[in-house]
């Protein structure tokens, strides 16, 4: 099961049923099924406290992933910050809904195994974020 959640923030407007099923889509691409992901949309004080608290990282961020899957099943928390992905879509020329896609789908592809550490990594990523959002039907 896919749920959407807020903490201090207002509910995007986002297409849940059609974001749901692109995720659902995504997944399979990688040989995944969706267990229980919950999308948590926060402000950025809350991002901060969730980074300090369990990362011990002093800093905000667009997006922070717990991923407790099992096997081929992904299931796990991502907390988004929508105040950082606004800042982050100014920065980057792209709109709000854009850049919250990307983040959304961004990740997933964590719980699928992708990384972004390295440079090579971060190509990879982006590479697989770009080829989701080209395929989002939404």
């Amino acid at each position: 099961m896919i749920t959407y959640n807020t903490i201090n923030t207002a509910m995007p407007d986002i297409d849940e049923a059609g974001i749901t099923a692109w995720v659902r889509r995504v997944a399979k691409d990688y040989g995944k099924v969706v267990g229980d992901v919950n999308y948590i949309f926060v402000d950025d004080a809350t991002i901060l406290s969730v980074n300090r608290r369990f990362l011990g990282h002093d800093y905000y961020t667009d997006h922070i992933g717990f991923d407790y899957s099992e096997g081929n099943a992904l299931s796990g928390d991502i907390y988004i910050s929508l105040d950082t992905v606004r800042t982050n879509a100014e920065l980057y020329g792209a709109t709000f809904p854009e850049e919250l896609r990307r983040i959304i789908i961004h990740g997933l592809l964590h719980l699928c195994g992708l990384r972004d550490k390295s440079p090579e990594e971060q190509t990879r990523m982006r590479q697989a974020e770009d080829r989701a959002l080209l395929n989002q039907d939404l």
